[in-house]
């Protein structure tokens, strides 16, 4: 386990959380970009969303384990708190949950609990328009939204295709929340 003693005073550190989406594989783009943007980044894996990582290559290029379940209560936290949190990729699943306050993986209950902490929180969408049809889901980002949860936008794809790969913006999280951050004193 790597010690979160290593985090550096002072840089602020973001929480990517990761779930399971065709295009989560490339979250390293995200990565990278928070990392050229001045952030140290932890990521934050719902259980399916694993399955989509190259979890040794995110490790290595972060500096941190990818949690994804919860840690006994005698073991060291191995991330710092977040100053903000990224969801990216999103999907129709987690929204859902996360919108109706349900905690049943570590990744949930990490966003349901930033809410009451205030931990500035933006969310990249990645659903197909067949799922974004459903009215659960507009209710869903109608209640983050009311939590001032900040929704990036993305067109929802053809069902089945796994497209908008190419369309996806992973950085547009971070210019989502750069208001929200204020400067380090």
């Amino acid at each position: 386990m790597i010690d979160q003693s290593r985090h550096e005073a002072g840089k602020p550190f973001l929480y990517v959380v990761v779930c399971a989406a065709g295009i989560a594989g490339d979250d390293d783009r995200l990565i990278t970009a928070a990392q050229e943007a001045g952030w140290e980044v932890g990521v934050v894996a719902t259980p399916q969303g694993l399955g989509f990582i190259d979890a040794p290559s995110i490790e290595a290029q972060t500096g941190y384990p990818i949690r994804s379940a919860w840690r006994a209560p005698a073991d060291p936290r191995p991330l710092p708190p977040p100053d903000a949190i990224a969801v990216v990729p999103a999907t129709f699943n987690t929204i859902n949950k996360w919108a109706a306050g349900i905690s049943d993986t570590l990744a949930l209950g990490i966003l349901c609990e930033s809410y009451g902490l205030g931990v500035p929180t933006a969310v990249l969408p990645y659903v197909n328009a067949a799922q974004a049809a459903h009215p659960a889901y507009a209710e869903s980002l109608q209640r983050l939204r009311d939590m001032d949860v900040l929704i990036g936008s993305y067109e929802p794809h053809r069902p089945k295709s796994g497209g908008g790969a190419d369309r996806f913006r992973w950085e547009d999280v971070l210019d989502l929340l750069a208001p929200r951050l204020s400067p380090k004193a």
